[in-house]
């Protein structure tokens, strides 16, 4: 199917496993005279007013904003689906249902709803044949179920919780064109009862100890799914994200401890409705359950029959993505944000070093380590492009008041309730961190924080990398740590972009750094993902509304960036109603794979198929030149 829309424009690998030789590269020195001085940014934005071409990595045509129930694109590019939530992912596969009938069972065999992060996964020496693993999110209630509400019974929370999870995928490229293979023995589905095991410091804690797993080790389902991580020996991070959303209570009177109301307990639950059918999701009566989700769980895609492990050493928080990287003495790095208002960035820290020869031997390098939170200054001020410094701080028992007089008794709580812990260090309190990612070319770091309409209240002041009061738009914050290692424990920090709409709030603040231009402008930067020769691609989940503060945003989508001069071009709009999210790119770049998430959310869209009163579907779409070239270039 053929999704291509051209627009003409207005007036004008994904990292793992970052190598010790790409500090040393000229990259790395664009990347430092870049950093300190910021003259570059001020070229490129110059060179953007004036018409000219100034980055040597953005060969396409940045396109107009757009509003169509379509996949837009610059000239020369195509786009085609790849899968869409439903389709069966065996040749005896149920099919999908459209009416919201299809059963349980069927959906635990087709590929789930919502996808997001995604990683792509080639089979040694075949660079036409990849595994992908990809997650599902949530479920949209007003399409699964065919009375379009809450779930009703038993059967309907099961059909719920198997739509959710991580879809693993074989794909293969026949005359060009990447395609799933339907019935490959490595098609399986991982979802929210799946037996997963826990491992970690946390492991069998009695915080994790409930009346169906008294050892605290075994654990059902994955779910809330947002982005991902993807190991250097070939294992794939799934996080999870808004998990407290899918509990309830069925104790109207309960009263929630300081830490399942900092993790967001309530007795209603959020719109999710599990606990009212499932007793594993009431409050009431299985109130360690909660303790059990908010993981990062690693999954071996080409094993099949493997079961995936919570790595409880990176902590419990609403988990947005893990980006991995390597210290200069080999040890791998976790880069993760807490996707909350006012919440925190952490990284990890493994205890042995990797082991490159011998995949399998790192199999449980995660379960080993030191977990840091980050604390920023207040920077220097900068209207357009704040720099300060920051630094780690550990979260280990026993230290800097993490002790059983500020409520941890044990490093396995600290673990567990990684967000009082933060608190008690005085990390600094962000604009919801997304997605993280590292430059493969200079291993400077990048963080979304995409909005936060509280800042200024809460107690969460406005200042350093969050510079502006009920913040509506988002930035993109970026650090380098010192030294160019990973292990380093302290760091410098600037905001590569600070988005804004200079069409209807001309100047600072609400009008975005100098590298938003009338041209470009968008909100709520998400999805982040570099490919191999350096270019950042930007991916929004924001208010498409194209009215008021966001008029003529238009619909999410995707932008790429040149780090070096900071310009931005947009590459790709959605269709309606949706979420641009997911990124990975094929081995030669000559492909790239992205997720469109909720079509429709609200109505509106019946992309992909369009078909008269069709229903949306979240799909991962393949986008390629026409000419067979690399995509961006």
């Amino acid at each position: 199917m053929n999704l291509l829309e051209n627009n003409q424009p207005t007036d004008l690998e994904q990292m793992v496993g970052l190598s010790r030789r790409s500090f040393i590269s000229a990259g790395a020195l664009c990347g430092a005279a870049m950093f300190m001085g910021g003259s570059l940014l001020s070229r490129s934005v110059l060179a953007a007013s004036t018409g000219e071409v100034s980055s040597q990595l953005l060969g396409f045509q940045g396109i107009a904003a757009a509003t169509g129930d379509t996949i837009s694109l610059p000239p020369g590019y195509k786009a085609s689906v790849l899968i869409s939530w439903g389709q069966p992912l065996h040749q005896d596969g149920p099919a999908f249902d459209p009416s919201g009938n299809g059963s349980a069972k069927a959906h635990e065999q087709q590929f789930g709803d919502n996808n997001d992060g995604m990683s792509l996964f080639p089979f040694p020496g075949d660079n036409n044949r990849a595994l992908m693993a990809i997650n599902n999110e949530y479920t949209n209630y007003r399409y699964l179920f065919a009375h379009g509400g809450q779930p009703t019974s038993a059967e309907e929370v099961h059909k719920a919780q198997a739509s959710e999870g991580v879809s693993v995928i074989e794909v293969r490229r026949n005359n060009g064109q990447w395609q799933f293979v339907q019935g490959s023995r490595y098609n399986r589905r991982i979802h929210g009862n799946t037996p997963i095991r826990v491992s970690g410091p946390a492991a069998g804690d009695d915080l994790l100890k409930t009346s169906a797993d008294k050892s605290g080790t075994q654990v059902l389902g994955t779910f809330q799914n947002c982005a991902n991580g993807m190991t250097p020996w070939g294992t794939y991070l799934t996080c999870e994200e808004n998990f407290t959303d899918c509990f309830g209570s069925s104790n109207p009177a309960q009263v929630f401890d300081a830490a399942q109301t900092r993790y967001g307990a309530s007795v209603a639950s959020k719109e999710i409705g599990w606990h009212h059918h499932d007793p594993r999701f009431d409050l009431a009566s299985n109130p360690n359950e909660l303790n059990r989700h908010g993981w990062v769980v690693e999954i071996d895609p080409f094993d099949p029959q493997s079961r995936p492990v919570k790595r409880t050493a990176l902590g419990r928080f609403k988990h947005e993505n893990a980006a991995l990287a390597e210290t200069r003495d080999g040890r791998a790095v976790v880069y993760m944000g807490d996707d909350e208002r006012g919440e925190f960035i952490y990284k990890f820290i493994s205890r042995d070093r990797i082991d490159h020869s011998n995949p399998k031997a790192n199999r449980d390098l995660l379960d080993h380590g030191t977990l840091y939170v980050a604390r920023f200054d207040a920077g220097d001020g900068h209207p357009g492009q704040p720099k300060g410094q920051g630094q780690w701080l550990e979260l280990t028992h026993g230290k800097h008041g993490l002790d059983a007089g500020n409520g941890f008794a044990s490093q396995a709580q600290v673990l567990i309730n990684a967000r009082l812990a933060a608190s008690v260090m005085h990390a600094t309190r962000m604009d919801r961190p997304e997605w993280i990612v590292v430059s493969p070319k200079d291993g400077q770091v990048y963080c979304t924080l995409t909005n936060n309409v509280k800042r200024g209240e809460d107690g969460q002041p406005v200042g350093g990398p969050n510079p502006r009061e009920k913040n509506l738009y988002g930035q993109i914050l970026r650090w380098r740590e010192s030294g160019d290692d990973h292990a380093a424990m302290t760091f410098g920090w600037d905001l590569f972009l600070i988005a804004g709409n200079p069409g209807v709030h001309p100047g600072k603040p609400k009008g975005g750094s100098a590298n938003i231009t009338p041209q470009n402008m968008f909100n709520s930067p998400d999805g982040l993902g570099f490919d191999k020769d350096g270019r950042l691609w930007i991916q929004t989940d924001g208010d498409a509304s194209n009215t008021g503060d966001f008029a003529g945003m238009g619909n999410n989508q995707m932008l790429c960036a040149d780090p070096a001069t900071g310009e931005i071009r947009r590459f790709m709009v959605g269709p309606v109603g949706c979420e641009v999210t997911g990124i990975s790119f094929a081995p030669d770049q000559r492909t790239v794979f992205v997720g469109i998430q909720h079509p429709g959310e609200s109505g509106g869209s019946t992309f992909p198929e369009h078909l008269p009163n069709g229903k949306p579907r979240s799909s991962v779409i393949a986008i390629s030149r026409e000419d067979g070239g690399v995509i961006g270039s």
